[in-house]
């Protein structure tokens, strides 16, 4: 009975299964019920599938009027002069300034920011502070035009000297003290002729102090000052040099302008900026300054600015000229990067051109 009992129940079953066997049939039944079931990962791509949807969740949005085109300015009227090393740019006279920024006006830019080239330098650079030197002769016709841009002129002396420096030069070093009335009547100057926004360029220690005390002195308090707060000595400068034939005859710029390998420095800088009274401050050059930016986005309030310099500019233009890389793309994606670090100004010698392509984009 016993024996019969125990064939009744094993009779045309399966053994008992064993943990293994147990687990592959669940796999199984799984996998079965499954099958043709999307997986449990996120689908990032989802947002990224049409030219509509990246554009409804884009992070960082360009537009024209956050750009600010830097102009050469020379004396006279109708004059052009082609910067072989900057392909596409160019040093104009005064009347042909206009031109140019009625151009960049109808495009939606934001600004200009006008760099002087006189018809004579001296050892002090007293032609900055010139009110017939093409930068006050430009602000004063582009003022008289009365066109929707913000009107910037950089403050330094380096165009204006004999020895190509920033300042003024006393044995073999910069004065850094006796440079500042320079740069301080130069700005007076700028703003008399019709600058809303002075730019101290030559990392003179107390520059913004000094221009914002003399600005005030004369009751030009809302006159902005833009700090080139972070300055590099950087190899991307070369190109701008020769535009504004600023060549030094000696030497270097590595004793006012900053180490490119200092960052801590460089916050430190802007910091004293902005405690002497800088509306704006601005890194340069902004490709190798990306870190700076972001880190400044966080510790600053104060807008922030970033220069795609000559030598980026030049770059760019030879490797498109070489077909190497697509212009217009690679020419929007450093912009967009640059903005993306925290720059709400860029200055950009492809102002012109990017607001050109984005209003394309836009009316697609």
């Amino acid at each position: 009975m016993t024996s019969t009992l125990h064939r009744r129940g094993t009779a045309g079953a399966p053994p008992p299964a064993t943990p293994a066997a147990s687990a592959q049939g669940d796999a199984g039944q799984v996998a079965a019920e499954t099958a043709g079931a999307p997986l449990p990962f996120e689908r990032t791509r989802r947002l990224r599938a049409t030219a509509a949807r990246r554009a409804l969740v884009r992070e960082t949005r360009l537009s024209p009027a956050q750009l600010v085109m830097p102009l050469f300015v020379v004396p006279g009227r109708a004059r052009r002069e082609p910067i072989a090393s900057m392909p596409g740019q160019e040093r104009l006279s005064p009347d042909l300034v206009v031109e140019l920024a009625a151009d960049l006006a109808a495009l939606g830019v934001g600004g200009l920011m006008l760099f002087g080239i006189p018809t004579e330098k001296d050892p002090r650079g007293e032609a900055a502070a010139d009110p017939d030197g093409p930068v006050p002769e430009a602000l004063r016709q582009l003022r008289a035009a009365d066109l929707p841009l913000v009107l910037a002129a950089d403050v330094c002396l380096c165009e204006y000297t004999t020895h190509g420096h920033c300042g003024i030069v006393v044995g073999d070093r910069i004065d850094n003290d006796a440079t500042l009335p320079q740069l301080a009547n130069a700005a007076l100057a700028y703003a008399s002729a019709g600058a809303e926004i002075v730019a101290p360029s030559g990392m003179m220690d107390g520059q913004v102090a000094t221009l914002r005390a003399a600005l005030d002195a004369v009751g030009q308090t809302e006159i902005g000052i833009l700090a080139y707060a972070s300055k590099h000595a950087s190899a991307l400068y070369g190109p701008f040099r020769e535009a504004a034939d600023s060549t030094p005859a000696f030497g270097d710029r590595r004793s006012h302008q900053m180490d490119p390998a200092n960052s801590r420095e460089a916050l430190r800088e802007m910091a004293l900026d902005a405690a002497e009274g800088a509306d704006i401050l601005m890194v340069k050059p902004a490709i190798t300054s990306l870190d700076l930016l972001a880190r400044a986005r966080q510790r600053f309030d104060l807008p922030l600015a970033a220069y795609q310099v000559s030598g980026e500019l030049a770059m760019l233009e030879a490797a498109a000229a070489h077909g190497w890389i697509d212009r217009r793309r690679t020419g929007l994606e450093l912009l967009t990067a640059i903005a993306r670090a925290g720059a709400d100004v860029i200055l950009t010698y492809l102002a012109r051109d990017a607001a050109a392509w984005l209003a394309e984009e836009r009316s697609r």
